[in-house]
């Protein structure tokens, strides 16, 4: 209870993060047979962070629609936008035609990321 009367309130990022500076060698994901750990998830959220910033200019407050199957690839691209400040539009990767229109719609979304095979 104490953690949501904070202000500001403390943040999945915030946890995250002191999990990260904590335990930076503790596991976080199993993905097949690939185990990333805290320290992984950071770093890859950071480059992720990097890249939006440079090459899409992301700025904070903007809505990016992410359309992307779940994988590890999913949650550093989830932080990387909480790092920039941007509300992310989670996109059901398995829903297609008016649905998907729909849900694009809705987000009111700038930019969408998503994998090569979608």
């Amino acid at each position: 209870q104490r953690r949501l009367n904070r202000r500001p309130p403390v943040t999945l990022l915030d946890v995250f993060q002191e999990h990260a500076r904590r335990r930076p060698r503790w596991p976080l994901l199993l993905f097949q047979d690939e185990v990333y750990t805290y320290e992984d998830v950071e770093r890859w959220s950071n480059r992720a962070a990097r890249l939006f910033s440079r090459h899409l200019e992301l700025q904070p407050g903007r809505t990016v629609a992410v359309f992307l199957p779940n994988e590890p690839t999913y949650v550093w691209t989830w932080l990387a936008l909480a790092k920039l400040g941007c509300p992310m539009a989670c996109l059901n990767c398995n829903v297609r035609g008016r649905a998907l229109q729909h849900a694009l719609a809705a987000a009111r979304a700038t930019l969408v990321l998503t994998s090569p095979g979608e």
